[in-house]
């Protein structure tokens, strides 16, 4: 049986001028000259990727798509339009996204997050609602760092990220530092894996290895400010987060981090280099 959207070997049942069936006698899929290797001949066995082309025809391809049926992966837009966007995915024939399937506004030439799917017309479609296509048996445990893909930002939630393009993380929304977009790629500590298997995540090291890091962004904004920060750890968390991209936990021990060293002085209302 051919398997659409899929890589499979398959044999070579027939020869033409325009190109080689490949399948078997009841079911065979036209693999055009192009791509047909160099030697090749009938009865011989070949790898492909089946999909379909511009007249919705089954077609193979000896190229390498980015995607296969039910993978996620990070895909670059090539066009878009009022019914959806068309993505390069590494074949002749780009994948359409429709518009129903996007979760943010698309930009030609950003890349974005989305999984492979056959829709009720049997064609090979993109979608951006991923959370469907990971798993929650990710190989990871506490402390372990992870890199994986923005995929859905929720203030009231936290940040949803595919890790390895396969496997489920968020960071909460009270470890969310900065701003981060659909499409962002992350490097993360795992900070939990609960019980459902699905990974919780902070883009911040264990506190005896971020405080020197929070201390030089301390450091770094006095200098902006000419020496004296206009604020200290008495400032609320707004300020704090907006200012520095940090809680206000953090910036009490980065400040205290600096006190010891006896590089800064703190009063009620402001900080100074020492």
């Amino acid at each position: 049986m051919i398997r659409l959207g899929e890589k499979q070997i398959l044999k070579v049942v027939r020869m033409k001028e325009f190109g080689m069936y490949v399948g078997d006698e009841k079911e065979a899929v036209l693999l055009p000259r192009k791509y047909v290797p160099a030697g090749t001949k009938v009865g011989d066995s070949v790898e492909v990727f089946v999909y379909r082309d511009s007249s919705d025809r089954l077609i193979a391809t000896t190229e390498e798509p980015a995607l296969q049926l039910g993978q996620v992966g990070l895909l670059c837009v090539k066009e878009t339009g009022q019914i959806g966007a068309f993505l390069d995915w590494g074949l002749e024939k780009d994948l359409f996204l429709p518009f129903k399937e996007q979760t943010v506004q698309l930009r030609s030439g950003k890349s974005y997050p989305v999984a492979l799917y056959i829709d009720k017309s049997r064609r090979l479609c993109a979608t951006m609602k991923i959370y469907e296509y990971l798993s929650s048996e990710a190989p990871y445990g506490k402390n372990d760092m992870v890199e994986g893909i923005v995929y859905q930002v929720n203030p009231n939630v936290g940040v949803f990220i595919a890790v390895d393009n396969k496997y489920h993380g968020m960071i909460p929304k009270n470890n969310v530092h900065g701003r981060f977009h659909v499409g962002d790629s992350v490097r993360a500590r795992v900070v939990s894996v609960r019980e459902d298997g699905k990974l919780e995540l902070s883009t911040r090291e264990r506190v005896e290895f971020q405080i020197s890091k929070d201390a030089a962004v301390v450091m770094d904004a006095l200098q902006s400010y000419d020496g004296i920060l206009p604020f200290s750890e008495k400032a609320s968390p707004e300020v704090i987060e907006r200012e520095l991209n940090m809680s206000k936990a953090a910036f009490k021990r980065a400040v205290g981090h600096l006190l010891k060293k006896q590089l800064i002085t703190v009063d009620q209302h402001k900080i100074r280099i020492k």
